[in-house]
């Protein structure tokens, strides 16, 4: 009996569950794999898992390996709350046919359900109170990351939550990505929004409440210090002046270690006639020499709203020891 594990092992992480199946003891010890509430029911039926308090964590948590399995139906689920409600109800009344006298089961998902209500009551009522303005640079969303987007993402959330009152987007240049692209999926999503040029983020930020800065990353060292498009370091200089949280959002695949600090990056430089030039057009004398560094980096202490990734929002001093 010495390699006896608990008899209920949830990873939510790798969103896998397993069950010590008790059919075969004492004589040997065999553990299955719970991959929805279908194999939940059958586990619960058939009495492999037995005594109400496991047959109830046994349901709740295959719930969830249901949910975690299919990421598109739970973003759609998550977006129409009532939706979500229903399917959590709906199993809950199948997984509580599988043994009807057992009464834990039923009353802890009518209390994730009461839960759930009462959550959604409270976001509705914020929602209701607060509206934001949020800055961006450069361009984080689909067309950057053929997905969401990462810092446009969070923007769109926001959106759909009814929270945005405006978004500010900083032409970015001198390749213009703001204003070509950023723009571009605003204007498509009709979120609020409005342009402006890289050198007027501190007149607007002395003139007009801005709530929030948020902006991608191209990578993100050791210490959290932050590469990213350039002008986004002197963003963050001035959201520190002003007392706006700045936030990077990053997904995990942004995180380098390897480097300790953001002195360790290379810098890209581009060529000097993507700023002698727009559409062919020339807008400065061609014999005049240029710096097109595409990068800075922002030190993590100017990083005050944290590092959004996809386990939640992390201070730039705890990556090390939440990843490592």
């Amino acid at each position: 009996m010495s390699g006896l594990s608990e008899s209920i092992t949830y990873n939510p992480k790798a969103n896998t569950l397993q069950i010590l199946n008790q059919l075969y003891l004492p004589l040997n010890i065999e553990f299955e794999q719970i991959n929805n509430t279908n194999d939940a029911w059958e586990a619960i039926k058939s009495m492999k898992v037995r005594g109400a308090p496991a047959i109830a964590l046994l349901g709740l948590l295959s719930v969830s390996i249901e949910l975690g399995k299919y990421e598109d139906f739970l973003v759609s689920l998550e977006n129409d709350p009532n939706k979500l409600y229903e399917f959590i109800q709906s199993k809950a009344n199948y997984l509580c046919t599988s043994r009807p006298t057992a009464v834990n089961i039923r009353k802890e998902f009518d209390g994730l359900l009461n839960a759930f209500v009462e959550h959604r009551n409270s976001k509705a009522s914020k929602r209701n109170r607060s509206k934001v303005n949020v800055l961006t640079h450069c361009n984080t969303g689909s067309l950057a990351t053929a997905s969401y987007g990462t810092a446009l993402g969070v923007i769109r959330s926001l959106n759909r939550r009814g929270q945005i009152e405006c978004v500010y987007c900083t032409e970015t240049r001198p390749y213009n990505q703001g204003s070509r692209l950023t723009a571009w999926e605003l204007i498509n999503e009709d979120i609020p929004s409005t342009l402006i040029c890289d050198n007027m983020v501190a007149a607007l930020m002395s003139t007009k409440q801005i709530d929030a800065v948020v902006v991608g990353a191209d990578r993100v060292v050791a210490n959290g210090d932050t590469a990213n498009k350039i002008g986004t370091y002197q963003i963050a200089i001035l959201c520190k002046h002003f007392g706006v949280p700045f936030y990077v959002a990053s997904p995990c695949s942004t995180l380098d270690f390897s480097l300790e600090n953001g002195s360790k990056i290379t810098i890209e430089e581009r060529p000097p006639n993507e700023m002698r030039f727009i559409k062919e057009v020339p807008i400065a004398p061609l014999e005049m020499n240029c710096w097109n560094p595409a990068f800075d980096v922002t030190p993590a202490n100017l990083i005050t709203g944290g590092i959004i990734t996809e386990d939640g929002v992390i201070s730039p001093d705890q990556l090390l020891s939440r990843f490592s």
